[in-house]
């Protein structure tokens, strides 16, 4: 059994189960309605099911899921992106989305690990770029506040752990500057090329400071990081390099690389899923904390 199907087997069960089962006739069918060919899957599944293809000559990308509220916020996230380097969301449906294919659409994931500099040059404009898009009114987007009360809770993780996270996460809200609406998941798999610019996908759509998404830039691509040789090394010289390039404390982004890993990995343990790479990402930033509090 691959990831995606251990994954949508595991948080959902039979429902999940019997999606799979259906994937091909729900595909078939909104192919037909859309005038959609040559579809194929995507390489990388893991909680969605993806296929790039064309749509008359338009290259597109087909996306379904279970999770149709967040299939929904992401939408909404792109529209909000317009113009500051997203996607274009081109038709929208329950637990279905169309969306514009970048091409070539290579990630920026095939920068790594020989072009790190490189990679956090485009990341920084990324970034930067898409930060500018306006917090819409009356949106529904969490806030990062809300994301962070799942450390308050009680789990298999180390105590010290725990705490330090919690105590970390109260000092990050209590000085954050100005809210923006984020991407919330800017890896290297979400940064494609298009043309000759870069684009983002699959927008999680969270509101917070800026500093909050540079860090799963730096804890990513899963696992080929960890398995380097270099990680630690290489995690530092993310951080000193994207510190100078967006002008930020070095010491507010190890901490909120800490605390995100730490909060990866309660959802790992939430959706039943291996929870070791954020383990090891969590030992990592904690030995690169100034001093432990």
């Amino acid at each position: 059994m691959n990831t995606f199907h251990s994954n949508i087997i595991s948080i959902y069960e039979r429902k999940g189960k019997e999606w799979l089962d259906t994937l091909p006739e729900l595909v078939a069918a909104i192919a037909s309605r859309l005038d959609l060919r040559d579809l194929k899957e995507v390489t990388n599944l893991t909680y969605n099911y993806v296929l790039s293809g064309f749509q008359g000559h338009n290259p597109i990308i087909l996306k379904l899921g279970l999770d149709h509220e967040a299939l929904t916020r992401e939408s909404f996230a792109l529209k909000c992106f317009a113009g500051y380097g997203a996607v274009k969301v081109l038709v929208e449906d329950n637990g279905m989305l169309l969306l514009e294919r970048a091409i070539p659409g290579i990630s920026i994931k095939s920068y790594f690990p020989n072009q790190e500099h490189k990679s956090i040059e485009i990341a920084c404009g990324v970034m930067k770029k898409l930060h500018q898009a306006s917090i819409p009114e009356g949106h529904n987007f969490p806030h990062i506040k809300d994301w962070l009360t799942a450390l308050d809770k009680d789990w298999n993780i180390p105590k010290h752990y725990l705490q330090k996270a919690r105590k970390l996460r109260d000092q990050l809200l209590k000085t954050a500057e100005p809210d923006v609406l984020l991407h919330g998941d800017l890896h290297h798999d979400n940064i494609l090329q298009n043309g000759d610019e870069w684009l983002v996908i699959d927008p999680k759509g969270v509101i917070g400071e800026p500093a909050y998404e540079v860090a799963a830039f730096i804890r990513n691509p899963i696992p080929e990081l960890l398995n380097h040789d270099d990680a630690p090394n290489i995690i530092q010289g993310r951080v000193t390099r994207f510190a100078a390039a967006l002008e930020l404390p070095e010491r507010r982004i190890i901490d909120w690389c800490f605390v995100q890993a730490v909060l990866a990995w309660i959802w790992a343990l939430e959706d039943d899923c291996d929870a070791s790479y954020f383990q090891q990402l969590t030992k990592i930033f904690d030995v690169l904390l100034p001093f432990n509090d």
